[in-house]
């Protein structure tokens, strides 16, 4: 990860948007007025960043929150998932929120509220205040929904990850298409200029890889994000099973499965900063894919994108079960 006899600041960082989480107790289409909601704090950042703390390491968030008052509980919310928040930016705006209602066969659906939110005005002049800290850590978290929020956010995304592969670190990138923050061309244009940074990549087929890469088979998918030169892909292939290419040789694994799940809200980031995590940890990459996937599975018997974060002697307990 870093070189050697370098002392690393933190052992991952995660840049991208938090947002404010309104979970409501019953599907959109039959929210009436008086229907209850719970609120909390997510984001893919988020996520990610308390999936790596929660495996053992240093984490620290780089992002840009606002100034309401929903801002000092975010970071104080952020801290306890373990969390080092003392990079955080302030933007004079509101913090980004969205509605979540989720059904208990797992499916989902949101609202977002994210025009002119803080975390949309992350910008490479946030970027140059933390490549310090980029260039003494062993890995960063990113991904194109922060690519995606404004042309100031994609910039921000490759300034970051060309600082931390420059310095010899690991970059996970996590592709995450949405269609409504960004057009195919800007995330095929984003996803072309990042992997050749990233020791992983993450994508999901047939949501990602047919907007990004034209083909909805996993193994095409990896090898065309391989093409375009990423190290590792992962590619996620429905609820069961994830394809592994380290440029080797491409492998499908089983997810474990896990009784009752309730929301799969931040399954994939789960994954990515769990993965990362054990990475810049040193584990293996066949052992940091599968604790990732042992974490993905638990986090989806909580409410939301941080309702469920596994302390890792749980996800290891998974992971060697299932694998054995």
């Amino acid at each position: 990860m870093t070189g050697p006899g370098r002392t690393a600041e933190y052992d991952v960082l995660v840049l991208g948007e938090v947002l404010v989480e309104i979970h409501a107790d019953t599907a959109l289409g039959r929210a009436v007025d008086g229907t209850s909601a719970r609120l909390s704090y997510s984001g893919d950042a988020l996520n990610a960043a308390a999936a790596a703390a929660a495996a053992g390491a240093r984490t620290a968030l780089l992002a840009v929150v606002g100034d309401d008052e929903l801002s000092v509980p975010l970071l104080r919310r952020a801290a306890e998932l373990g969390l080092d928040v003392s990079h955080v930016h302030r933007s004079p705006r509101p913090n980004g929120a969205y509605l979540l209602a989720a059904d208990t066969g797992g499916d989902r659906a949101f609202v977002y509220w994210r025009t002119g939110s803080a975390g949309s005005t992350l910008s490479t002049g946030h970027v140059a205040s933390w490549r310090k800290l980029l260039t003494r850590s062993k890995a960063l978290v990113t991904s194109g929904i922060t690519g995606a929020l404004a042309p100031g956010g994609r910039a921000a995304v490759l300034a970051a990850a060309r600082a931390v592969h420059a310095a010899g670190g690991h970059v996970s990138y996590d592709s995450n298409f949405r269609p409504r923050l960004t057009g195919r061309s800007e995330a095929r244009e984003l996803l072309a200029g990042i992997a050749p940074l990233a020791g992983l990549l993450k994508t999901a087929c047939p949501a990602d890889t047919l907007p990004l890469v034209d083909t909805g088979d996993p193994l095409t998918a990896a090898a065309r994000c391989r093409a375009l030169g990423a190290r590792t892909v992962v590619v996620t292939a429905g609820a069961d099973r994830l394809l592994l290419d380290d440029g080797t040789r491409a492998e499908y694994h089983p997810v474990p499965v896990v009784p009752d799940p309730v929301d799969a809200t931040g399954a994939g980031d789960c994954f990515t900063g769990t993965a990362t995590a054990r990475l810049a940890l040193g584990d293996s990459l066949a052992d940091a894919v599968a604790y990732g996937m042992a974490a993905a599975s638990l986090s989806v018997s909580g409410r939301g994108g941080t309702g469920r974060v596994p302390a890792f002697a749980e996800t290891k307990a998974l992971a060697t079960a299932h694998r054995g």
